[in-house]
């Protein structure tokens, strides 16, 4: 078993966020509903950075239609708890613009703890997995989120976890991967790749 990587940050790898926005987003909305995996989701910045994100683009009456079902395989034991709570010390919010920091992050007395919105928190919900089951937790998923896990498996593993991805998504659902996991050849008949700059991917 492999342990994803746990330090992170909010808002990591904007690009990739962005380019979810500008065209993955386009096409899902027409969806009634949008079914999300970040698989290997460490303490949660991600999985709520991609909410936060979905939140500002789609509505308040349309975002309570979004799930992220956020997984990992936590061999501390402590990543339930920790985004079940959504609380986080200063210094992993630092990075958040003050306009979302402020909108969506509450601090306690003492300035030193912010805590996100429950319109947040109740959009993402963990689940202990590992990803060389090669059994996904949901199936008819609309996006797939997979950062700085890939890297730790063998290639063999890696196209492993991309088949289990393909088989995850729904028609016309998409997948985004680190920047240096690059497709691999053998499924090039599986995804079309929607933009050069980042590796966001569409199930054909």
């Amino acid at each position: 078993m492999v342990m994803s990587m746990a330090f992170t940050y909010f808002f990591r790898d904007m690009q990739t966020l962005e380019m979810i926005r500008d065209h993955a987003l386009q096409s899902l909305r027409s969806r009634q509903r949008i079914k999300i995996w970040d698989a290997g989701c460490a303490m949660g910045p991600e999985p709520y950075s991609l909410a936060i994100l979905l939140r500002e683009n789609v509505g308040y009456m349309y975002f309570r239609n979004v799930s992220i079902l956020a997984t990992d395989i936590d061999q501390s034991q402590q990543f339930e708890a920790i985004i079940a709570e959504g609380r986080y010390p200063r210094d992993q919010v630092e990075r958040i613009p003050g306009e979302i920091l402020d909108r969506y992050f509450f601090a306690d007395e003492s300035g030193e703890t912010y805590q996100i919105s429950e319109e947040i928190r109740k959009v993402v919900h963990f689940l202990r997995h590992d990803l060389l089951s090669l059994q996904p937790p949901a199936e008819q998923l609309d996006l797939i989120l997979c950062k700085n896990v890939l890297l730790h498996f063998s290639q063999r593993e890696r196209v492993e976890v991309f088949r289990m991805f393909h088989q995850a998504l729904s028609v016309g659902g998409f997948l985004a991967v680190e920047q240096t996991q690059k497709l691999p050849e053998e499924l090039k008949g599986l995804f079309v790749q929607v933009v050069s700059q980042v590796q966001l991917f569409q199930k054909i």
